[in-house]
């Protein structure tokens, strides 16, 4: 038998490609690092043979937008507005990170992505302070195990708005030095502020350094009362868009700014759990789909919610039909305007395609790589499974993700991280965590900080002329 061969047999297949289609019953086969074949009966297969009986199989999800740097920080702002989000993480325990911080939240954070079926993360890293911060952020992400996109967006000092600082030059010693080539299983793209948080003539400069290295740009517009501004619409008038921006949020963008996306061929990224809770807007997830925008989804931060794709489906799901079912004539609709398949897709194949991996990931297809998650579905929560999508869409739970992999790499099965990493991962969370705040009860802007839930931090008071960073 070649080692290198696993074929999941027996399982329901999700592929999310509309060729091969789902299959009740099917068989997935993994040759190295690729999918060899799918199919509804292989038959004998000289492979590992990893009976799926009972079992979804179905790609990896996408999470195209997410600050893993403040993993060690999780759960602190849970009862917090948006203004004191920036006085107590932006403005306050970011500064407290040292570069083994930065490596120890991008390991924790990135090992809980893909122990709840995330096998590709764009790591939106805009704490990276130093060139020691970032060669921590790319180490991080490489220990993990997972398939991650470094998104380099600079340091704090690139954040005093309205900001003239062009984008750090170290962007080009990272991409030299961790990113000579494409055909890896971590790449690189520039997370850059863009006019809400930068001058227009600086957010022009940081697109051209992006193109001139070859990556791809994502960039939060339309996040609150400042995404008012006209951000799409100004770069647009400088002739700077194009395919290769994907831009978060979107919530408060006009209606013209989000056709201006379609038409220049850009991606967008999602992240409705943060953007109702810190007040960014509602989800724009319909309002993209009416201009032909297939929206990716994202965690964003989990300093206040979970960094599962789970819950993010069920609320932007949640919240477009809500949205939908308050529009005159509702009650008389024959179907719904966005169906559980539409927001699977978001979270794989359209979430890939934001990443500029959707050749290699986001559906079951041969030829692309083997990054595969599979589901317990022999549960009370899943079983009888009628509508497999709906129900992983609805009902599944990190709890049920039983065996991950990764570029035809096991890093989860039987329910469990392989290999120690997520122990370490939690370890070094901790540490990381109770350095922090020492540190920051030395200091006097950040005496009172704590764990707990009952540190509630002065908010930052901001006007509709002032940006919203998130």
């Amino acid at each position: 038998m070649d080692a290198q061969r696993v074929l999941f047999r027996n399982g329901t297949v999700i592929t999310m490609d509309p060729a091969l289609g789902d299959l009740p019953t099917g068989d997935v086969l993994v040759n190295g690092q690729v999918i060899e074949a799918v199919g509804p009966d292989l038959g004998d297969v000289d492979a590992e043979v990893v009976d799926a009986t009972g079992k979804i199989v179905m790609p990896g999800f996408v999470d195209t937008h997410r600050h893993t740097w403040q993993a060690p920080l999780r759960g602190i702002a849970a009862d917090w507005t948006l203004g004191q989000y920036m006085t107590g993480l932006h403005l306050g325990l970011s500064g407290m990170f040292r570069p083994e911080d930065t490596y120890a939240g991008n390991l924790l954070g990135a090992v809980e992505a893909l122990e709840s079926g995330i096998t590709t993360l764009l790591d939106w890293s805009h704490n990276v302070n130093t060139a020691e911060h970032c060669d921590g952020a790319v180490a991080g992400l490489h220990d993990s195990g997972i398939r991650a996109v470094f998104a380099h967006g600079g340091g704090a000092h690139m954040y005093q708005v309205p900001s003239t600082v062009k984008h750090d030059e170290d962007v080009r010693r990272v991409r030299d030095e961790y990113f000579s080539s494409d055909d890896q299983l971590v790449t690189m793209a520039m997370a850059l502020r863009g006019p809400q948080f930068a001058t227009l003539d600086v957010t022009v400069h940081d697109l051209a350094l992006a193109r001139e290295l070859g990556l791809l740009v994502t960039m939060h517009v339309g996040d609150g009362e400042w995404g008012r501004s006209r951000p799409v619409a100004r770069m647009h008038e400088r002739g700077v868009l194009g395919s290769d921006v994907t831009y978060v949020h979107c919530n408060t963008l006009a209606d013209d700014e989000l056709q201006i996306i379609a038409d220049t061929g850009g991606t967008a990224s999602l992240s409705p759990d943060i953007e109702m809770q810190m007040g960014h807007g509602w989800p724009a997830t319909g309002r993209l789909m009416a201009v032909g925008v297939r929206p990716s989804l994202s965690i964003d931060t989990c300093v206040s919610n979970g960094g599962h794709m789970f819950g993010t489906m069920r609320v932007t799901l949640a919240t477009q039909r809500a949205i939908d079912n308050q529009q005159p004539g509702a009650s008389d609709r024959s179907a719904v305007t966005l169906t559980a398949r539409d927001v699977l897709s978001f979270a794989t194949i359209d979430g890939a395609r934001a990443c500029g991996l959707e050749d290699k990931v986001g559906s079951l297809v041969p030829g692309k790589q083997a990054d595969v998650v599979v589901l317990d579905a022999c549960t009370p929560a899943l079983s009888p499974l009628n509508n497999p999508i709906g129900q992983v869409v609805y009902a599944a739970h990190p709890g049920l993700v039983d065996i991950v992999m990764v570029a035809g790499r096991f890093v989860k099965r039987r329910g469990a991280m392989i290999g120690g990493v997520a122990q370490r991962a939690r370890d070094l969370g901790i540490a990381s965590r109770d350095a922090l705040f020492e540190r920051a009860a030395a200091a006097d802007a950040l005496a009172a900080a704590r764990i707990g839930g009952d540190w509630h931090p002065e908010p930052l008071v901001t006007s509709s002329s002032s940006p919203e960073l998130a």
